[in-house]
């Protein structure tokens, strides 16, 4: 690392801590020859492989709005979903790949999504995973239902008699 102020070619780490939630390595460093000290920022950096091949860096802002669409007229926030893309790009790094598909992107979402909204979780599943019919739904909600001992609400079940008849409340 050359020394901002003198520019000699070598510095000296003096201290280094993580910043910004572990994604970031803050180093003071000091210079041998002015023994002036300057802070650094190192960061862990990766990229997606889109399925066209371009590569592109890691964007959080990616996700947020991808999986915003999958949560429009949802009881869903801005926050929610900051933090559900800090927690996907968390386990993206927890991987140690420099290089990413971004069907392991979507991967990554799901379980967060399906924690944050259960119908966020199937729109966004839908299309992801290409659900061409009925049937893809169907499984997808008897796994929501087994995994997570669904009983449906009041609501729910009048919900379902306004639209079928044949369902007796």
């Amino acid at each position: 690392m050359h020394c901002p102020f003198c520019q000699h070619p070598d510095s000296k780490v003096v201290d280094s801590r993580t910043a910004d939630d572990g994604t970031l390595i803050r180093r003071r460093r000091e210079c041998p020859s002015c023994k002036r000290r300057f802070t650094t920022l190192e960061s862990f950096s990766f990229s997606v492989v889109k399925r066209s091949g371009v590569i592109e860096p890691f964007s959080r802002e990616k996700v947020v709005s991808g999986v915003r669409k999958a949560c429009q007229g949802r009881p869903v926030s801005d926050h929610d979903l900051d933090i559900l893309a800090a927690q996907v790009e968390e386990s993206l790094r927890a991987s140690g790949l420099a290089i990413i598909p971004t069907d392991e992107v979507g991967k990554a979402v799901l379980p967060f999504l399906r924690k944050l909204d259960v119908i966020a979780y199937l729109r966004f599943a839908s299309v992801y995973s290409s659900f061409d019919n009925l049937d893809d739904f169907e499984a997808a909600i008897r796994e929501l239902r087994k995994d997570s001992d669904y009983s449906p609400s009041e609501d729910d079940l009048s919900s379902v008699s306004d639209l079928d008849p044949s369902v007796n409340n």
